[in-house]
């Protein structure tokens, strides 16, 4: 067959190139279904009788298809068209050589409104207890092709000209303003002017019935954010962020807003969190809408950061669009890095940069797996693309951003961006093209400096200890298994000897390196944790530390990097248990957020390794750790102050949710009490939106197959709330129980139509008793999770969040053998991941058992006072 040699090919021909695309479309509400035609003008570049495009679940109308070119105005017909499934490809056959030159493409097909929230699908809202459904698209990564045939790469730049046919009565929104609409019964056809040149992931159209709130900025872009009727109120705070990240951007950037208007819509059925649309972008209703009554300080935050994370990309993905998906962490990792900027300046109490170090360390904890992936990864198959929107992408990416800016300084980062985006504006650049400018800019080495970076996987480990009045380094490369790994880095080496003021920084371009350093109190290194690193103290450095976070010298992100690596170490098996426990113990007098929230998760995580390696101590083990936290949340309590920090209110909830896990009785005892009040009364100020999740969870803890009415009480509660973030704070609640046959009823519940498929997810915070429970479900349920979640990225989270907690080699051969005949592409590199986890954990509760002195030393950390 002719049409073989376009098969299996990573990238369309290049023989034809889109400059216009007039895009005409007809969505059926009611019947889900969409008729539509697209002419597109096309400038054939070398001599070809083949046109090949993307298609992809359409029906192409064989009659309609024609090119006609410029030059002579001759309508040609196809001889053949084929239409390649497996690569979602498109290839049109002429009877001759298509003349070079601009000519019109035009193809009408028709497809499904599907609910796979890719392409062109359906969402469905409630008006007055009546079920109605709206249209929505989600192209990014490659699903434009699923709703009109098309070059679907982001480097094929187009401009695009809308054009929508109606229920009247319905809002239809598109990437541009509507330049007229014309009502014929009780239809109405909008046409919408024509944009920019931009990319067809970028393409964008929502109808249905929304109500919207408006502003401006001072250079006159009409911002609206659109939510569903009765929520508009919610859409308040949204919309003051995003004017003022707008008119922020325009300022750092040095270039305007390229579009007239930017609409922002909530949407009830949305996978990922936002989308960052040209001028018209998409939010899931937790990362858009906050109710001043019911919604907490973290959903605060959320809300701001990803707005301005989408924002960021109108100009950096948008403006400037990656050449092709390798070079994706270039609008994700920039995209994270700048909406941390925006929410630094907008909202400066949050102390938003000390947050950042959550980021970077969940970039590092995946970049210590043998399993992660480069930064920059070659993508052959578009089946491939889903799974690189992860923390590599994101969280690697502008961790090792922040620190280049850290490096350079932040003047010359800002200026080198702002030509950056000055030459490549409505073009397509890779990562080489920003680090060519930064160089220009600052006169330093960034290409090679950044290489090491990007162009390999993982991370080092600097090890430091003191000889003589001699520093000596050296670094490895850290993986959280133990075993050696054989990567070499620049690393951009910052340090503190007993103070601040005593700092010195330098390139480590080399395996190891020795400088002259001062007696001092303490040394730290990786000052403020700007670098993508870890750090090994020797054990009289280490002591040191100790005594320098006990005696209050450190700051919050020194302090939370101390712990961190240690924590690291200690699972890769560098370092023993005991002495991180005993590390955790410096912190009794904590009260930083950030710090706390970190303290937690490695509680929790170490709390379950111990439990597999010597359940004996574990009573203790929860003894300690409740100690640790009774303090910050005796201080806090379980209702707000007046005029309190954001930062205590975030920690509030999670304090309290931790001493729910470990046991504590008078916690336990106290949220019962106050669910009980706000059961009588939604409105009760018993129980304030911060602490509510760590009550439900202090709920479920306490049910049991023979006690369930706490339990039946959250499910009453989930299913009358119309609050998207209520829902999601007791989904995230109640698989916490400890009696497995009530997870095994929580696991079905998250299947049934009661849970939007976006939230499935979010129910998968399994209990430790519960593990089993959970797999064996996801075992029983796999044929029918895998055909509902199977083509995005959420099929991956069913797998990581059950399969990973697991500690034994014989349960990773068994998770194997499970899925040797039922991997797909979408979850190969998340299950080897798990596997990798599951691996670490074994060898970790293996070493936990060789500690002989653990029992004592967590005897006395349980009752010290």
């Amino acid at each position: 067959m002719a049409y073989d040699q376009f098969k299996a090919q990573s990238r369309l021909p290049k023989f034809a190139v889109p400059k216009r695309y007039d895009v005409r479309l007809k969505p059926d509400l009611v019947a889900c279904k969409f008729a539509g035609a697209v002419s597109i003008d096309i400038d054939v570049v070398s001599p070809t009788k083949f046109i090949v495009l993307n298609a992809a679940e359409l029906n192409i109308d064989s009659n309609s298809v024609s090119f006609t070119p410029k030059s002579n105005s001759k309508e040609l017909k196809t001889v053949g068209i084929g239409l390649i499934e497996e690569d979602e490809i498109l290839v049109l056959e002429f009877p001759e050589e298509l003349p070079g030159g601009i000519g019109v493409l035009q193809i009408s097909f028709e497809g499904t409104l599907n609910d796979k929230m890719e392409g062109f699908y359906r969402s469905v809202y409630e008006i007055n207890g009546e079920k109605k459904n709206m249209a929505v698209t989600q192209f990014e990564p490659a699903d434009a092709r699923r709703c009109f045939p098309c070059w679907d790469e982001p480097a094929a730049k187009a401009t695009f000209k809308m054009t929508l046919d109606v229920p009247a009565e319905l809002v239809a929104l598109s990437n541009m303003p509507v330049v007229e609409e014309k009502q014929v019964g009780d239809l109405k056809t909008v046409y919408f002017e024509e944009s920019p040149i931009m990319s067809t992931y970028l393409v964008a159209v929502v109808v249905g019935l929304f109500d919207y709130l408006e502003s401006r900025t001072s250079d006159g872009v009409r911002v609206r954010v659109y939510s569903q009727l009765g929520k508009t109120s919610q859409g308040k705070f949204a919309l003051d962020v995003a004017v003022r990240t707008l008119e922020l951007y325009r300022k750092y950037f040095a270039v305007p807003y390229s579009l007239p208007k930017l609409d922002m819509i909530a949407i009830p059925d949305f996978a990922a969190g936002a989308m960052e649309n040209y001028g018209l972008v998409t939010y899931r209703e937790t990362a858009l809408l906050f109710d001043e009554q019911h919604s907490a300080a973290v959903n605060k935050q959320r809300v701001a950061t990803v707005v301005t994370h989408e924002l960021a990309h109108q100009w950096f993905g948008n403006l400037v669009t990656m050449e092709w998906w390798t070079h994706l962490w270039l609008n994700e990792g920039f995209a994270t890095w700048v909406s941390y900027l925006a929410a630094d300046t907008l909202f400066p109490e949050w102390k938003i940069w000390t947050q950042f170090v959550d980021e970077s360390t969940d970039g590092l904890r995946l970049d210590g797996l043998a399993e992660s992936h480069p930064i920059e990864v070659e993508i052959n198959h578009v089946s491939e693309i889903d799974e690189i929107f992860d923390a590599i992408s994101y969280r690697k990416g502008a961790s090792i951003i922040r620190m280049l800016q850290s490096y350079l300084g932040a003047e010359c980062f800002q200026r080198a961006l702002a030509s950056y985006i000055k030459k490549f504006a409505c073009s397509n650049a890779k990562t080489e093209d920003l680090w060519a400018v930064l160089e220009e800019e600052s006169g330093e080495p960034v290409k090679k400096l950044m290489d090491s970076w990007t162009k390999q996987k993982g991370y080092p480990v600097v090890s430091v200890k003191i000889k003589d009045k001699q520093m000596e380094l050296e670094q490895s490369h850290f993986l959280s298994s133990g075993s050696p790994g054989d990567g070499q880095w620049i690393v951009p080496i910052t340090s503190c000897s007993g103070s601040y003021d005593a700092r010195q920084s330098f390139l480590l371009q080399t395996n190891s390196e020795t400088r002259d350093v001062k007696e001092s109190a303490w040394i730290k290194l990786n000052v403020d944790q700007t670098g993508f690193y870890r750090v090994k103290y020797d054990e009289n450095l280490s002591t040191k530390l100790r005594h320098a976070i006990e005696g209050n010298k450190l700051s919050e992100t020194d302090r939370f990097g101390v712990l961190d690596d240690s924590y690291a170490l200690c699972m890769a098996g560098q370092q023993q248990l005991v002495s991180l426990l005993t590390l955790m113990g410096a912190f009794r007098e904590e009260f930083d957020y950030t710090v706390l929230s970190n303290l937690i998760n490695i509680s929790c995580k170490v709390a379950r390794i111990i439990y597999d390696a010597a359940p004996g101590v574990i009573d203790n083990v929860n003894q300690f750790f409740i100690s640790l936290f009774q303090y910050p949340a005796e201080k806090l309590g379980w209702e707000p102050r007046q005029g309190e920090s954001h930062l205590n209110a975030m920690l509030r909830g999670e304090l309290l949710m931790a001493l729910a896990m470990f046991g504590h009785d008078s916690t336990l005892n106290e949220a019962i009490r106050r669910f009980d009040a706000f059961l009588a009364d939604r409105n009760s100020l018993l129980l304030p939106p911060d602490v509510r999740k760590a009550a439900y969870v202090a709920v479920m803890r306490k049910v049991s197959k023979s006690n369930r009415s706490g339990f039946e009480a959250l499910l009453r509660v989930y299913k009358e709330t119309d609050l998207s973030q209520e829902k999601t704070r007791i989904l995230g609640s109640l698989a916490s129980c400890p009696d497995p046959d009530i997870v095994i009823e929580v696991l079905n519940f998250i299947l049934t139509p009661e849970v939007r498929s976006q939230d499935a997810i979010i129910g998968l915070a399994i209990s430790r008793e519960g593990r089993e429970t959970g797999w064996k479900w996801l075992k029983d349920n796999w044929d029918h999770i895998s055909k509902v979640w199977g083509s995005g990225y959420l099929l991956s989270r069913f797998v990581s969040a059950i399969v990973s907690p697991f500690a034994s080699n014989e349960k990773a051969k068994e998770v194997e053998e499970f899925f040797a005949t039922r991997t797909k592409p979408t979850i190969a590199r998340t299950l080897k991941q798990s596997l990798e986890r599951i691996h670490i954990n074994a060898r970790w509760v293996q070493a936990v058992q060789k500690e002989e002195h653990l029992a004592q030393v967590v005897q006395e950390l349980a009752h010290k006072k």
